[in-house]
């Protein structure tokens, strides 16, 4: 047993890295003191020639789409700072919670198989049924066998924290498990580090000389709020705007400003140093109309550039939508999009359906030997 746990111990000193956090981000409180290697960083950062643009703006866009394979978005990075204070803790499982179409929920199932961790998804959706298929992100949770628990969409706080909870004891009562809990989304005090982190990332990428504006998505808050911060304590050279997808302004800047109180800003206010732009939602969290998947489409044959449904589409459109009717909200004409991923979500099924009804966009032709050149 003995040397059992000294080959673990071990094995997580090898795993975990020292945080070293940037120069200008070193006096704050309650600083991670691990991070664990995840994703592909230095994201690359080019010209976007999306059709719409205003006449005079500029876009260029962060491929944080690209920080991994079946690894990849911005929860990625997030998962760098709270797999490694689960490991740090010694944890052995971890539990986390979203939507059935999760690509939190699908790093995290990864994740924490590649770190030898048992994962338990709790995920809403809006039917009673555990005949889910295996498409998108749900395959690579099957294919890791994770457990997936399925319950009513309802807010978490009502549906899934108390069901966590009984199980936590059950686990830890009969298994001797030691649980982690994710919030939602990944976003938590230590995770809002990651793109903290990624600020740096991006000053080293002269973004602070060729942009003007950063717009993101926002869902849960962790990857704006440390977006947010890194701008404020680097002299808030740009501006920060994040389209909101999913909950209310109110909550998400609360969670900002909880944030910003963690790590010792407490007389910096979350509204002074982020934009949160409201009412690009559409029908609503998950769910898409016709012209919205018409314009994904758009946008992929004409720039290469593939978004999701649920989160970068509507904050894209969210974006050039503000451009055209309130262009003064910039703080210039050059901004820079930060693409959080999400490509499994095209992987669903919704997008077979648009892709027949747009045929113009791509023919598909049988050519045998010794017929004709075919039309297209």
């Amino acid at each position: 047993m003995a040397a059992a746990i000294a080959n673990q111990n071990n094995d997580l000193k090898s795993v975990l890295q020292e945080y070293q956090p940037p120069e200008w981000a070193a006096h704050l409180k309650n600083l991670p003191h691990y991070k664990v290697k995840l994703a592909q960083n230095n994201t690359e950062i080019h010209e976007w020639s999306l059709s719409g643009v205003p006449n005079g703006f500029e876009i260029g866009i962060k491929r944080d789409d690209n920080t991994g394979s079946n690894l990849s978005g911005n929860k990625v990075r997030k998962l760098e700072f709270t797999l490694a204070e689960a490991l740090h803790q010694g944890c052995d499982t971890v539990f986390t919670l979203g939507s059935i179409y999760s690509n939190h929920c699908r790093s995290t199932a990864i994740a924490a198989r590649r770190f030898g961790m048992t994962c338990y998804l709790f995920m809403r959706q809006r039917e009673s049924t555990t005949d889910v298929g295996c498409l998108g992100n749900l395959l690579l949770n099957r294919l890791t066998g994770t457990h997936m628990i399925l319950t009513e969409y309802q807010p978490y706080d009502i549906t899934i924290y108390p069901k966590m909870n009984m199980l936590r004891e059950k686990l830890e009562k009969e298994n001797g498990s030691k649980v982690y809990v994710i919030p939602a989304g990944g976003s938590s005090n230590i995770a809002m580090f990651s793109y903290l982190q990624c600020f740096k990332e991006l000053v080293d990428q002269d973004v602070l000389k060729n942009f003007t504006d950063i717009v993101v998505t926002i869902g849960s808050g962790g990857t704006a709020s440390g977006l947010a911060i890194g701008n404020y304590l680097t002299g808030s050279h740009l501006k920060i705007h994040a389209v909101n997808i999913r909950n209310s302004v109110e909550n998400l800047y609360q969670h900002v400003q909880e944030d910003l109180d963690h790590i010792g800003l407490s007389d910096v206010k979350a509204e002074d140093i982020l934009d949160i732009m409201d009412g690009h939602k559409g029908l609503g969290y998950g769910l898409s109309t016709e012209e919205e998947l018409e314009h994904l489409v758009q946008i992929a044959c004409e720039t290469g550039i593939t978004l999701d449904p649920i989160y970068t589409l509507k904050s894209a459109r969210g974006m050039l939508a503000e451009m055209k009717d309130n262009p003064c909200r910039y703080k210039g004409k050059k901004v820079l999009f930060m693409h959080t991923g999400g490509m499994f979500g095209l992987f669903e099924g919704r997008m077979n359906r648009i892709l027949e009804k747009l045929n113009v966009t791509s023919r598909i032709r049988y050519w045998a030997n010794g017929e004709d050149v075919p039309v297209f």
